[in-house]
C-alpha cells in the first residue's frame, strides 16, 4: 500500500478543499497519514483513509445507495484495497463495485474530504478518512445494486431521500460546481 499512500500524501497536499470542513479535515487527514502505509488499511485503529464516489449523471441527477448495515443513503465507497494504486483507483474501483455501471467519467480531483466515525473491523469503532470523487455516468447508464447495498437510485440535488449519512450534503455543492464546469 506504499503507492496508494504516497498517492494520498501527494493529492491532498496539492488540493484546495472546497470548504473550510473539508480544509479542517484535510490537514487531520495528513496527520494522519503521518504514521505511513499502514493508515490506509482497516488495522490502524485511530482510523483510515476511505474513497467514494458521488456519481452524477449529465442532467445532474444524483446517484445514491442506501447502505445495507447502516440502512442510510450515502454516495458509493469504500475500503482501500492492496492493488489500489491511488485514491481515485480505489474510488473508481468501489463506484464499479457498488453501482455496476461501466463506463464512469472520474474527475480526479477530490470534491470533498470528511471524517465520521463508524463501527468498523477489526478495530471496532475507528473513524473515516474519506475522500470523495465526482465521476459522471453516461446518461443512459443502469444501475445494479450490489450485495452492499438495499437500493440504488437516483435523485435531484434539491429533492433527496432520508435518512441520508453525514455529510452528504456537503460534498453536492462542489460536485455540481464541477459538473457544471465540466470538471
Amino acid at each position: 500500500m506504499t503507492a496508494l499512500h504516497d498517492d494520498a500524501v501527494r493529492v491532498l497536499t496539492g488540493w484546495v478543499a472546497t470548504s473550510a470542513e473539508a480544509e479542517k479535515a484535510r490537514l487531520r487527514t495528513l496527520d494522519l497519514l503521518a504514521a505511513g502505509p499502514v493508515a490506509m488499511t482497516r488495522e490502524h485503529a485511530p482510523g483510515h483513509v476511505t474513497a467514494s464516489t458521488m456519481i452524477a449523471r449529465p442532467d445532474g441527477r444524483l446517484l445514491l445507495c442506501l447502505h445495507g448495515r447502516l440502512n442510510m443513503w450515502m454516495q458509493v465507497g469504500g475500503h482501500c484495497e492492496p492493488g489500489d494504486v491511488s485514491l481515485v483507483a480505489a474510488a473508481a474501483r468501489e463506484a464499479r463495485e457498488e453501482s455496476g455501471i461501466a463506463g464512469l467519467d472520474f474527475d480526479p480531483v477530490p470534491i470533498d474530504l470528511h471524517i465520521h466515525p463508524v463501527p468498523c473491523k477489526p478495530s471496532g469503532q475507528t473513524h473515516h478518512f474519506d475522500v470523495r470523487f465526482l465521476a459522471v455516468a453516461p446518461a443512459d447508464a443502469v444501475e445494479l445494486v450490489s450485495d452492499e447495498s438495499a437500493a440504488l437510485g437516483w435523485f435531484r440535488p434539491d429533492a433527496l431521500p432520508e435518512p441520508l449519512a453525514d455529510g452528504v450534503t456537503g460534498q453536492i455543492g462542489p460536485a455540481m460546481a464541477r459538473l457544471r464546469s465540466g470538471g
